[in-house]
C-alpha cells in the first residue's frame, strides 16, 4: 500500500513546494519559472534539506508529458501555415545560430582540452535554445501576441528540426568516426517526407472529423479528443524515429487550422500549466552545487559563451532575414540559453562512448542556469535597443530599423515563376501520398494478407493486393496528372502565349506527371508479379483503366482536393467573415513594423467619455483606432465624433512600441489617485443640542464634501432609513452615519 502512494507522495512534495515557492516569486515580482526551478532545487536529491523523491523516474515520465503539453499549447498558437510565412526568416536565422553556435563550440572545445568528437558534440549542445523555456517565459511576462515572438517561435521550430537531423549525424559519426553525408540526406528526406505526409493527411481528416463532430461535442469531449490526437501523434512521431516533442507540436499546429483551435487551447491550459509545473520542477532538480563549485571554469565559460553568442548570431540572422533592429534584438535576447536537446546531444555522446562523464552535468548546470537568466535576457532587450538607438550613427540605425522582408514578398512574380511553384505544390503532396500509400502496401498489406489467407493461393493473394493498392492510388494518380486550379489557369495562359518552341517545357512538365504516374503503377505490379507477366497487365490495365479513371475519378479527385483545400483555409475564411477588419490589416500589413491588437478600454482610462477627436491617438501614442466593438455593435472606420466608453472593444493598429505604450496608458488606474484610502465607517449616535446636525436638514448641511453621509435617523420608535433631505434633525435623534472616522467626529 505503501509502495502504491510514493507516486502520490512525490506530487504532493512537487506540487506544495512549487506553490509556496511560486508565491515568494510572484510577490516579489520575478517569473514564475524561476520559482518552479528553485523548489526543483530545493526537494531535490543535491540539497538534502527537505525530504527527498521516492520515485525520480516516475517523476522524469511525468516531465516528458510536460514537454508534450508544452509544445501541443505552442502549436495551438503557431500552425503550419503561420511557420510557412515566417519560413525563409526562421530558415536564416535558424542557420545563423546553428553555423555560428557550432563553430564557436567547437573553438571553445577546442581551447578546453576536449577530444575532435566531445568538440563536435559540444558545437551540436550549445546551437540548440529552449523551446520549452521560452514558451513560459513568454507567458509570464505576456509577451506571446507580439509581432517578434513569430520569428522566435518558428526559428525555434527549425532548430528541433535540425536537432532531429543532427542526432542522426553525430550517432552515425560516433560509431563509424567520419561525416556520414548520406546519412544526414537520408534523415532530411525522411523528415520532410513524414511532415508533409501528416499535414496533408491531418489536413484532409481532422477538420473534417471535427466539422461532422460540432454539434454533439461538448467540452469535454473536445478535450478528450484533442488530448487523444496529441499522444497519437507522439506514438506516430516516435515509431518513425522522431521525438515525441515535434509529434505534438504537429498535431498542435494541424487542430490549430480547425474552427476549435482556439477553443482547444483555452481548454487545456491549465493541464499544460500542471504537468508543465512538473517538467519545470524536474529542471531545478539536476541542479547539484557540487558540480558547479568543482567545474566553475569550463561552466562559467560555456554561460558566456551561450549568453553572448546566441543573441549575436541569432540578431543577425533576424536582420539578415530583412526584419528591422528592434524585432532583431528582441528576438535574440529571447534566446539566450541552452535546452532540453542538449541534455539529449550530451546523453548521447556519453552512451555512445565518445564523451567524458563530467560533460554531463555541466551541460546541464550551463542550461539550468541560462534557463534562470532567460526571463531578465528578455527584459534587458528594451534597455540594450534603446543604448543602440542613442549610440549608433542614426544613418546606421535607420538602415538597421528598416523592415525589408516585406518588398520581396510583395514583388512582382513572372508567370514561369508562379507556374513553377504551382507545379511543385500539387506534384510534392501527392508524390509523398502516393509513395506513403505504396510503403503501406508493401509494408503492412502484403504480410497481412499472406499472413490471414494462407489457404488462398499467392497468385490471387498478389491479384487483390495490387487491385486494392491501385484503387486506393488511382484518385491521386489522378489528381497528379490533371491540370487544375491555378497551376490549370497558368498553364493555359503560357501556353496561349508562348511559341511552339516555347511550350517544350511545358510539354516537359507534362511529360513528367505522366511518366511518375507510370512508375508508381509499374512499382505496384511488379511488387505483385514477375516482370513479364506485370508488363503485360500493365499494358492491359492501362488501356482497360484510361477511360474508367476519367470517368469515374475526375468527380472523387475534384472533390477530394476541394475538400482539402476548404479545410486548409477554413479558419482563414471564418476569421475573415467574423472580423474583416483585423484579418485585412494583418494580411495586408504583414511583414511591415506593424502591430494590430485588440484592446479593452478600462473604466478608469483618462479619456473615456470623450470623443475621438479629443483624445491624442497619434499625437502622444502613435496609433489608430479602426474598430469598436460596443456590446453587439461594431464600429468600423469610427468617426472623429465617436465616443469612447468603458468596457469598448478597440482594435488599434500601430508600430510595436507605440501600441504597447498605449496598451500601458489604458490599463493605468489614473482614478486611484483621487480616491481616499482612509477607513469608512458606520457609527450611530445620539443627537445633543450642541451637534452640528441639530436643528436643521441634510439639504442645509453639505455632508459630502466632508466626506461623510447620513443613511438613518431613529425618532422614538420610528426608524427612517435614507431620510428625505428637507427633514429636520432634533436633538434626541438617533443617526447612523458613514464615512471616515474624522469626518464622522465633526458632526457629533
Amino acid at each position: 500500500m505503501d509502495e502504491s502512494l510514493n507516486l502520490v507522495k512525490d506530487l504532493a512534495l512537487i506540487f506544495i513546494s512549487a506553490g509556496i515557492i511560486t508565491l515568494i516569486f510572484r510577490a516579489l515580482k520575478q517569473p514564475l519559472i524561476l520559482g518552479y526551478i528553485v523548489a526543483g532545487f530545493l526537494v531535490g536529491p543535491h540539497f538534502g534539506l527537505f525530504p527527498g523523491l521516492t520515485k525520480p523516474e516516475t517523476i522524469e515520465q511525468w516531465s516528458e508529458i510536460g514537454i508534450i503539453f508544452l509544445l501541443f499549447a505552442l502549436g495551438l498558437e503557431f500552425s503550419f501555415k503561420k511557420l510557412l510565412k515566417v519560413g525563409s526568416s526562421a530558415l536564416i536565422t535558424a542557420g545563423t545560430i546553428f553555423a555560428g553556435m557550432f563553430v564557436t563550440g567547437m573553438a571553445v572545445g577546442g581551447a578546453m582540452g576536449f577530444s575532435h568528437m566531445e568538440r563536435i558534440f559540444l558545437g551540436g549542445m550549445l546551437s540548440m535554445s529552449s523551446t520549452t523555456i521560452i514558451i513560459k517565459a513568454f507567458d509570464d511576462l505576456g509577451l506571446k501576441g507580439m509581432p517578434f515572438t513569430g520569428v522566435v517561435f518558428g526559428t525555434l521550430v527549425v532548430e528541433d528540426l535540425l536537432a532531429v537531423v543532427l542526432m542522426v549525424l553525430l550517432s552515425t559519426m560516433a560509431v563509424s568516426q567520419q561525416f556520414a553525408g548520406g546519412e544526414m540526406v537520408r534523415a532530411l528526406l525522411k523528415l520532410l517526407f513524414f511532415l508533409i505526409l501528416w499535414f496533408v493527411v491531418g489536413m484532409f481528416l481532422i477538420p473534417t472529423l471535427f466539422k461532422k463532430g460540432r454539434q454533439v461535442m461538448n467540452e469535454e469531449m473536445l478535450v478528450i479528443l484533442s488530448v487523444g490526437l496529441c499522444f497519437g501523434m507522439v506514438a506516430l512521431a516516435t515509431a518513425a524515429g522522431f521525438s515525441s516533442a515535434l509529434g505534438a507540436f504537429v498535431m498542435g499546429s494541424l487542430l490549430a487550422e480547425t474552427l476549435e483551435g482556439e477553443h482547444i487551447s483555452h481548454s487545456i491550459k491549465n493541464i499544460k500549466d500542471l504537468f508543465g509545473a512538473i517538467f519545470f520542477v524536474s529542471v531545478g532538480m539536476m541542479v547539484d552545487p557540487l558540480i558547479i563549485v568543482q567545474y566553475w571554469q569550463p561552466i562559467l565559460i560555456l554561460i558566456v559563451v551561450v549568453v553572448i553568442g546566441i543573441p549575436l548570431f541569432a540578431t543577425s540572422g533576424v536582420l539578415m532575414a530583412g526584419q528591422g533592429l528592434h524585432s532583431a534584438v528582441r528576438s535574440g535576447f529571447s534566446m539566450a540559453q541552452i535546452g532540453e536537446f542538449a541534455f539529449i546531444i550530451a546523453s548521447l555522446g556519453r552512451s555512445l562512448g565518445v564523451m567524458a562523464d563530467y560533460i554531463y552535468p555541466v551541460i546541464v548546470a550551463v542550461s539550468v542556469i541560462t534557463t534562470f537568466t532567460t526571463p531578465y535576457f528578455i527584459k534587458l532587450s528594451e534597455p540594450f535597443y534603446g543604448m543602440l538607438s542613442r549610440k549608433l550613427p542614426p544613418r546606421l540605425f535607420s538602415t538597421l530599423s528598416e523592415v525589408r522582408a516585406s518588398n520581396r514578398s510583395q514583388a512582382r512574380e513572372s508567370q514561369w515563376r508562379k507556374l513553377i511553384k504551382a507545379y511543385l505544390v500539387r506534384m510534392i503532396p501527392y508524390n509523398v501520398m502516393l509513395v506513403a500509400v505504396l510503403l503501406a502496401s508493401n509494408m503492412l498489406l502484403d504480410p497481412f494478407a499472406n499472413e490471414r489467407f494462407v489457404r488462398i493461393s499467392g497468385g490471387v493473394i498478389n491479384l487483390v493486393c495490387a487491385v486494392v493498392t491501385l484503387m486506393v492510388m488511382s484518385p491521386l494518380l489522378y489528381g497528379m496528372v490533371i491540370a487544375a486550379g491555378k497551376y490549370k489557369a497558368l498553364y493555359d495562359s503560357i501556353w496561349r502565349g508562348s511559341s511552339a518552341a516555347g511550350r517544350g517545357p511545358l510539354i516537359a512538365m507534362s511529360a513528367l506527371k505522366i511518366f511518375l504516374a507510370v512508375a508508381y503503377v509499374m512499382a505496384v505490379v511488379s511488387h505483385y508479379f514477375k516482370p513479364g507477366i506485370g508488363i503485360i497487365i500493365l499494358v492491359a490495365a492501362l488501356a482497360a483503366a484510361a477511360f474508367i479513371l476519367l470517368r469515374l475519378f475526375n468527380k472523387r479527385s475534384s472533390s477530394l482536393e476541394s475538400r482539402f483545400v476548404a479545410n486548409m483555409h477554413q479558419k482563414d475564411e471564418f476569421m475573415r467573415k467574423a472580423a474583416p477588419v483585423t484579418t485585412t490589416i494583418r494580411e495586408k500589413m504583414s511583414g511591415h513594423d506593424i502591430c494590430v491588437e485588440n484592446l479593452k478600454v478600462s473604466s478608469d482610462f483618462r479619456y473615456v467619455g470623450k470623443q475621438l477627436r479629443d483624445i491624442p491617438l497619434r499625437r502622444d501614442y502613435g496609433v489608430n483606432i479602426v474598430k469598436i466593438t460596443r456590446g453587439k455593435s461594431i464600429i468600423n472606420i469610427p468617426s472623429a465624433s465617436e465616443y469612447l466608453f468603458p468596457a469598448d472593444e478597440i482594435l488599434v493598429v500601430g508600430s510595436l512600441d507605440s501600441v504597447e505604450a498605449f496598451k500601458k496608458a489604458l490599463s493605468e488606474d489614473v482614478s486611484l489617485a483621487r480616491r481616499d484610502t482612509a477607513a469608512v465607517e458606520v457609527e450611530s449616535f445620539v443627537l445633543d443640542e450642541s451637534s452640528l446636525l441639530a436643528g436643521k436638514s441634510l439639504q442645509m448641511v453639505d455632508m459630502r464634501n466632508s466626506g461623510c453621509m447620513l443613511i438613518g435617523i431613529g425618532r422614538g420608535e420610528e426608524t427612517y432609513m435614507n431620510p428625505e433631505p428637507d427633514m429636520i434633525l432634533r436633538p434626541g435623534d438617533i443617526v447612523w452615519l458613514v464615512g471616515a472616522p474624522d469626518a464622522i467626529k465633526l458632526y457629533k
